[in-house]
């Protein structure tokens, strides 16, 4: 199956719209980019990436991943995005990362799932505020890492340090 293929699908069972076609970045620049991607111009059609070096991507809004947020933590409202969505092919593998607000925990979240045929795994959860973060993490089988204050995570649970921004980036990128 086609990598567009999958990502729709993946957009699809969590409920997301998507904005555009499917477009291709390097995973460097695409994994930190803050702000919203621009979305792909439908009528060029779907790309595919063509190196272990790139991604295959879908633009979604952020507020689009309310729905998936709260169907999948039972609790609606709990959690409100606060940064664009990333819902990406990154060498074979599907992933989907929301930047949320914690509104009974009063703290950032970062949620990262992989998606496989078995479904959708959870492989970090990090909770950040300026004064500490918390994680756990289970990135070792993947070529993904968490990077918090110019650290990169792994896998693992604790806590470390403030942070006012984590992301998910190539792993030794």
């Amino acid at each position: 199956m086609a990598k567009s293929n999958k990502l729709r699908n993946i957009l699809i069972g969590a409920g997301v719209a998507a904005a555009g076609a499917v477009g291709t970045k390097f995973a460097v620049d695409y994994l930190r980019n803050r702000g919203k991607e621009e979305p792909v111009d439908e009528s060029q059609g779907d790309s595919e990436a063509t190196s272990d070096a790139e991604v295959t991507y879908v633009s979604v809004e952020a507020d689009s991943v309310q729905g998936f947020l709260d169907s999948s933590f039972g609790n609606p409202g709990r959690y409100t995005p606060n940064r664009p969505p990333k819902i990406f092919d990154y060498q074979g593998q599907q992933y989907m990362v929301i930047w949320a607000f914690d509104n009974e925990k009063q703290k950032n979240q970062m949620l990262a799932f992989l998606y496989t045929d078995e479904g959708r795994k959870m492989v970090a959860s990090v909770g950040y505020t300026n004064d500490k973060t918390d994680y756990n993490v289970n990135l070792s089988n993947t070529p993904l890492a968490v990077e918090v204050n110019g650290e990169q995570i792994t896998s693992g649970e604790g806590e470390t340090g403030g942070a006012s921004e984590v992301d998910l980036v190539p792993a030794g990128a």
